[in-house]
Parts: C-alpha cells; sequence; structure tokens
C-alpha cells in the first residue's frame, strides 16, 4: 500500500511533465522570452541548492526555484502586456529547467530525492490549473477587478498549494519510513511558516512586479530569498557541527571502555525511531536525539566501569547518583535545558519522567539486556523483561511501541504483550 502510494505520486507526476514536454514541444514556445526568464531563474535556484543535507528534514531543497515556479504559474500580465502561456507550457518549463539545474548535483552523485521532484511538478500545476484559465478567459478579472484583491487571490491560492503540498510530502515520507501520518503532516505544515511561506510571498510578488515592471523584477525579487536560503544553509550547517560535538563527546564512554562500541549510537536511533511511532515533534525528537547520546556520560565520574556498561540493572540510589552527574556534565557542554533534565532523570520511576526520558530509559535498558549474556533468548526475551518492569520503571505505551519499532525494522519477531 505504501510502496503504491510512492509510484501513485511519481506517476501522476510523469505523466504531467511528459504530457507538458509533449505539448510545447508539438506546439513549440508562446513568449519565449518570458519562458527563458524563468527558466533561466529556476535553473539558477537548482544550482544554488545545498547537496549535503538529509531529505527527511530539507523540504525545500531548491527555495529559489520553487518560488521561481510558482511566480510562472501565477504569471499574468508582463509589462501590463498579457500573456498567453498555458498549464502545460508552465509544466514543461518547469521540468526542464530543473532538469538542467540538478544535472551538476547528480554528476557529483547528490541529485536531489525523485520525490522532491514529482512534487514540485504537481504543486506548480495545480497552481497553474488554478489560475491560468481564470485569467486567460477574463473571469478573474471579472470577479476581482483590478484592485487589491487581485493580489489576494493568489495568495489565497498559493496558501491551499503549500497545504496541499504539505499533504503530499506526509503521505510520501509515510510511506518512505512507516511513521505515523499525523505527526509527519504536523510538521510539514510547521515547516510552510518558516521558508514555504517566504517561497510563496516571493512568488506572488514576482509575478506582480512582472505585471507592472517586466521581466527586470525578476532578479531584483530574487535577492531577499537568495540571501533567506543562505541563511537557512549556514544554519543548518551550525546544526550539523553541533550535532557532530554532541556524537563525539558521548563516544567519550566507549573509549574510555565504560560502555560497548556504538551504545549510544544505538540508542539514539532506536529512540529517535519510538519517538516518531509515539508522534514526537521534530524539535522534541531533536532533544531525544541529544539525551540519547548523553545518557551515560555520567559513568565517567565512576571509579570502576559497570560491567558492559549496563546500568539497567544498577541499584535505584547508584542509577540515581549516575543519572544525576551526567545532567551536570551535560549542563557544562551548554545542550538546552530540556536534554540535561531528560539525562538526570533516567532513574526516576516513569511516572515522574518526561516522554523523552521515559523512552530513552527503555531503550537503554533494552540495548544493554541485547548486548549482555543475561539473556540468551535475544530481544523476545529484553522486551519480556521490560514487560515485567511496566509497573514501575517503564511506560507500558513506550515498551510496545519500541516492540512495534523494532518488528517494523525487521530486528526479529516480537511477541504480543501478554493478557491479564
Amino acid at each position: 500500500m505504501r510502496r503504491s502510494a510512492v509510484w501513485g505520486v511519481r506517476g501522476a507526476a510523469g505523466v504531467l511533465a511528459l504530457a507538458g514536454l509533449g505539448h510545447t514541444l508539438w506546439n513549440g514556445v508562446v513568449e519565449a522570452g518570458v519562458a527563458l526568464a524563468f527558466g533561466m531563474l529556476i535553473t539558477i535556484g537548482g544550482l544554488a541548492r545545498r547537496d549535503d543535507l538529509n531529505d527527511l528534514h530539507d523540504r525545500r531543497p531548491a527555495p529559489l526555484g520553487s518560488a521561481g515556479a510558482l511566480a510562472y504559474a501565477l504569471l499574468g500580465p508582463n509589462a501590463g502586456h498579457p500573456t498567453h502561456h498555458g498549464v502545460l507550457q508552465i509544466v514543461a518549463v518547469v521540468v526542464a529547467a530543473a532538469l538542467v539545474g540538478i544535472v551538476p548535483h547528480i554528476a557529483r552523485g547528490r541529485g536531489p530525492a525523485l520525490d522532491h521532484v514529482a512534487r514540485r511538478v504537481l504543486t506548480v500545476g495545480f497552481t497553474a490549473v488554478c489560475f491560468q484559465p481564470l485569467y486567460n478567459s477574463g473571469r478573474l478579472e471579472g470577479w476581482v477587478g483590478q484592485g487589491p484583491y487581485l493580489a489576494v487571490f493568489p495568495l489565497l491560492l498559493l496558501g491551499l498549494t503549500a497545504l496541499c503540498d504539505a499533504v503530499l510530502a506526509a503521505a510520501l515520507a509515510g510511506a518512505r519510513t512507516g511513521w505515523p501520518y499525523g505527526p509527519l503532516l504536523r510538521d510539514e505544515l510547521r515547516a510552510q511558516l518558516g521558508i514555504g511561506f517566504a517561497i510563496c510571498a516571493t512568488g506572488v510578488v514576482m509575478a506582480l512586479g512582472v505585471a507592472v515592471a517586466g521581466l527586470w523584477a525578476l532578479p531584483v525579487f530574487s535577492v531577499p530569498l537568495l540571501l533567506t536560503q543562505m541563511s537557512f544553509h549556514r544554519i543548518a550547517a551550525i546544526r550539523t557541527t553541533y550535532r557532530q560535538t554532541i556524537t563525539s563527546l558521548a563516544r567519550a564512554t566507549e573509549i574510555a571502555g565504560y560502555t560497548r562500541p556504538g551504545h549510544s549510537r544505538r540508542v539514539a536511533a532506536l529512540s529517535c525511531a519510538v519517538g516518531r511511532d509515539l508522534g514526537l515533534s521534530e524539535r522534541e525528537l531533536a532533544v531525544l536525539e541529544y539525551a540519547a547520546l548523553m545518557h551515560d556520560i555520567g559513568q565517567l565520574s565512576l571509579i570502576d566501569p559497570v560491567p558492559a556498561g549496563a546500568t539497567a540493572e544498577l541499584p535505584e540510589a547508584e542509577a540515581r547518583r549516575i543519572a544525576e552527574l551526567g545532567g551536570e556534565v551535560a549542563r557544562q557542554t551548554g545542550v538546552p535545558a530540556e536534554v540535561a533534565v531528560v539525562v538526570e532523570r533516567q532513574a526516576d520511576p516513569y511516572r515522574q519522567q518526561p516522554v523523552a526520558a521515559r523512552i530513552v530509559r527503555a531503550v537503554n535498558a533494552y540495548d544493554d539486556l541485547v548486548g549482555g549474556t543475561r539473556h540468551p533468548g535475544g530481544s523476545l526475551a529484553a522486551l519480556e523483561q521490560l514487560r515485567l518492569g511496566t509497573g514501575h520503571d517503564y511506560q507500558p505505551a513506550v515498551v510496545e511501541s519500541l516492540a512495534r519499532v523494532l518488528a517494523r525494522g525487521g530486528h526479529g519477531r516480537v511477541v504480543p504483550a501478554p493478557r491479564g
């Protein structure tokens, strides 16, 4: 079902792209100068995109190109003169320019995800279908006139386009990852309030500027979005560096022999998967990841390491002391206060813990149990051990979420929770 949804979206985008290219090649390009100007803008936007970011988080890999494509879809007059390009030509120009813009990235082996291209084709096609027939027939002017309402209509249309794009992106991400649809849609809608709003606003301003001043408005109105794009890239680079620093710090316990190799990274990855399954937002997932990476940092205060670094079965007082020391170390690193709270409350009863601490505690115990020799049954026995501790130590919902994540990830068959 999930694969069919992905191929359905890609197939629809492919059919629309082929129809646009075929129609344009057969009938020729109408107003070639306008098409060339917008095509160059979309191409430059594609060339300016970053190609080293994660596709799951980089929702707008080429914001300048996206704004230029939307502006072409919303273009009415050009310097007061009516235009006559149609929906299929708009799709053809956008597809051709986007393909040219991604060639250098593909040459470096870092081309954009196919889902990004499909979404752009479909959203631009949707915008053009809603706007161009009304403009070319004169009904749009008859309905809203030449006053300020003529600018309000494109804004409302792009708001609807952004909503459709968010729904589409969440569906594709859910099909690709298996994560719950609701939280993915929420994150996509939140993203629309950031760079998504800037793209839509710039697209409208470009279209209105060209309508009054001609094609000279394109470079003028492209500069602010290009600067915004550069700022987002710098922020993304800082976040990447910060995460690498936290990951390196977390490895201190492994290098010192206090925990097993890869323990913190395994706990962080599995904790984020459980957080996704439980519907945490992206900010909550970031806090969860940092806390999971640093959850064992307090063990550096011990004179004698815990065998295999397994803190799941330590006496409560000792586990609480290690957790509190870990929280103090985390605060010294400058991480957000929520991260330190999650680290220092690892040994509390789950009813007194924040959600992120409940997740890290359960996942940490699971990795300790699976990595040790106390459970020859592996993951099945480890999950049953966690279920036995759901009265005090582990939240039942978190343990069952962990079981679902392990089942989806192919880490072995998971037995259902005992009834009664």
